[in-house]
């Protein structure tokens, strides 16, 4: 799954890498601690000119009479994502990009404490992952709302967890955002093994409430108080 991400990539860096127009509302960056139900840049395609949009993270669908009405859709399975009520229209009609330069997962130790990792590129400057978005309005309150579609990890990130966002690459975001016909649903795969590095960071990220730099360096257990 994806349950933290973090973006430093520049504004106008995103829009050189997706060849996109900026909406005026864009998320503050740098952001190293991007949790669920913040606002996230997304990149969307309207007639083959595209545009990177602030989005609430946190899918809701139609019928959820307010924003807490149901579950905190933050991911979206790639295996049902057609089937499932929630995102079936989404992934047909409304495909998004998720430029991030990196996200989080974690793993416990033998005594059970929450040990972060930050997984980041190997190569590239960022990541585009796989998004679905909808519009959600009712009673004069109105968000533009997405998640995130993740599949099963690969051999690598299983060691991690047993799931990773989908990542499109650079060749494909056309394909993906429904300038290129059909065929999207081919993507929705694991990217390989040596696309992705990653190593412990700092317990501290365990808070949503944490912030800095210091939440994406490399931490060393035995030199640092937990």
């Amino acid at each position: 799954m994806c349950g933290r991400q973090a973006l430093t990539l520049p504004h106008d860096a995103m829009s050189q890498m997706f060849g996109a127009t900026l909406a005026n509302d864009l998320p503050d960056v740098p952001n190293y601690n991007i949790c669920p139900t913040n606002q996230v840049c997304a990149v969307t395609s309207d007639a083959g000119v595209r545009h990177v949009t602030s989005m609430r993270w946190g899918f809701i669908p139609h019928w959820y009479a307010k924003p807490n009405g149901g579950p905190l859709l933050i991911n979206a399975r790639s295996e049902t994502i057609a089937e499932k009520p929630a995102f079936k229209a989404a992934v047909r009609q409304r495909r998004c990009l998720i430029p991030a330069t990196g996200f989080y997962e974690w793993t416990k130790d033998e005594t059970g404490n929450r040990l972060p990792w930050y997984i980041h590129p190997a190569a590239e400057e960022a990541l585009a992952f796989a998004g679905v978005w909808q519009r959600w309005e009712r009673d004069g309150e109105a968000h533009t709302t997405c998640a995130i579609v993740t599949t099963l990890a690969n051999d690598r990130m299983a060691e991690l967890h047993s799931r990773q966002p989908v990542t499109i690459a650079p060749a494909d975001y056309g394909l993906w955002l429904g300038e290129e016909g059909h065929g999207a649903a081919t993507l929705m795969t694991a990217a390989p093994p040596e696309q992705l590095e990653f190593f412990r960071v700092d317990p501290a990220v365990n808070s949503n409430r944490a912030s800095g730099p210091e939440l994406i360096e490399p931490y060393d257990a035995e030199t640092k108080t937990a």
